[in-house]
């Protein structure tokens, strides 16, 4: 039997580009958050919060991935922050190499926290990494508690989980133990806070954590 020949992984020039990533956003002394969800669950709205706590203290880059449109660059840079569309035509997940193309022009020691909103997937963009520091999954109220136990790679490879919208949980059958339960099945000890962009309800704790990462990320 013929032997046959063992192939380099498919993700291995995307982790090569990561870490080239990464050694940039060290040198600069640069935070960078990738922020995972699916479809709707309120990233935006969560970064448009977070500009309207953060963005008169910290210098703030957003990095923006939607298979069309610039809609959601438009939205965050109206709320102030500079923000950078990629659109994929396509591609369910950013890469690194997409990352690193947009960053080559880019001052990075003019930012104290690049974020970037990946596609909404919670699929292919949890196997790729883009040379973040830290990784957030968020989740909302509105799809369902069994989200972590369906997709439990995106909430395993994440820092930090966001369950957004929990002003509707009086009008949703959600159980919010079960999915605290699911989340850290997926990943123990999973930090997990509840938000509301409506109110603002946990948006201030939100903003320390990524206080706390910047902190870090200078030291």
């Amino acid at each position: 039997m013929a032997d046959i020949p063992v192939r380099k992984s498919v993700r291995s020039r995307n982790d090569e580009i990561a870490a080239e990533n990464r050694g940039r956003f060290r040198e600069a002394g640069l935070c960078v958050v990738n922020m995972l969800s699916s479809p709707g669950s309120g990233k935006t709205s969560l970064l448009e919060r977070t500009a309207a706590h953060m963005k008169d203290r910290l210098r703030i880059l957003v990095i923006d991935g939607d298979v069309e449109t610039e809609r959601d660059a438009d939205r965050l840079r109206k709320a102030g922050l500079e923000a950078i569309q990629i659109q994929t035509h396509g591609s369910c997940h950013l890469s690194a190499a997409m990352i690193a193309e947009q960053i080559a022009t880019v001052d990075l020691s003019a930012y104290d926290l690049l974020l970037i909103e990946n596609i909404g997937n919670l699929v292919c963009p949890s196997n790729y990494d883009l040379g973040e520091a830290r990784r957030v999954v968020v989740a909302s109220t509105t799809e369902g508690d069994d989200k972590p136990i369906k997709y439990p790679e995106a909430y395993h490879t994440a820092d930090l989980c966001v369950l957004n919208k929990v002003d509707l949980l009086p009008y949703l059958p959600f159980d919010v133990a079960a999915f605290e339960a699911g989340a850290r099945r997926a990943k123990a000890g999973l930090p997990i806070l509840q938000t509301s962009c409506t109110t603002d309800s946990g948006v201030d704790a939100w903003c320390r954590w990524l206080d706390d990462q910047v902190r870090a990320a200078e030291a």
